[in-house]
């Protein structure tokens, strides 16, 4: 499992070396597929070091609920991080389950704080799941047709019709990403998880 771990950081941290080259092709006016990675990674506010440390507490949350043979197929969690902040989504049967899961990640090293949004609930269907994809990407769109900039330094996580925004980000630049999640179909409540920087 520290193997499979190992080589998969090793693989993110040359991806983003190499993503970082491509901000250099972006200004000569090159467009594809790597210049938009690249000016994804310019764009965004955090380090390198930072985009790789949340990765890695990602990678390192699911394999350690994985590890609990009995929170693992009870539960539907999903863990995101972004800045050092881990969101936490999905379902678990109970309270008990819930707090066993924040402790189990609390834990990480470089985790700055928990923001446990489990629900007490039954595991959600495939078909929830993909509606929420759906809503997530459609949100991601909508982003990039009002600014690039503002939808490369939003995060959208989407759990049962409820959208989850993160990122570092201005109050105005916070208002635009909440207004157009807000009125994307399906959607039930945004709740914004942004650290503002003005």
């Amino acid at each position: 499992m520290h193997r499979t771990l190992e080589i998969r950081v090793l693989v993110l941290v040359a991806g983003i070396a190499l993503l970082q080259g491509c901000a250099a092709v972006v200004g000569t006016g090159a467009v594809g597929a790597a210049g938009v990675a690249g000016v994804a990674t310019a764009t965004d506010r955090r380090s390198t070091g930072t985009v790789v440390d949340d990765e890695v507490i990602e990678l390192k949350a699911m394999a350690a609920l994985r590890r609990n043979t009995d929170i693992a197929p009870a539960s539907h969690v999903n863990a995101t991080s972004y800045n050092g902040i881990l969101l936490l989504t999905g379902e678990t049967p109970n309270e008990e389950m819930r707090g066993r899961i924040t402790g189990l990640v609390e834990k990480i090293d470089k985790v700055r704080r928990v923001q446990n949004e489990l629900a007490i609930a039954a595991p959600s269907s495939m078909l929830s799941r993909s509606s929420d994809a759906v809503i997530t990407a459609k949100i991601k769109t909508a982003l990039g047709r009002h600014s690039f900039e503002i939808a490369a330094r939003t995060k959208v996580v989407t759990e049962n019709g409820v959208v989850y925004l993160l990122g570092l980000v201005r109050r105005g630049e916070a208002d635009v990403s909440t207004g157009i999640a807000r009125k994307i179909g399906g959607v039930q409540r945004v709740v914004k998880l942004f650290e503002y920087i003005d």
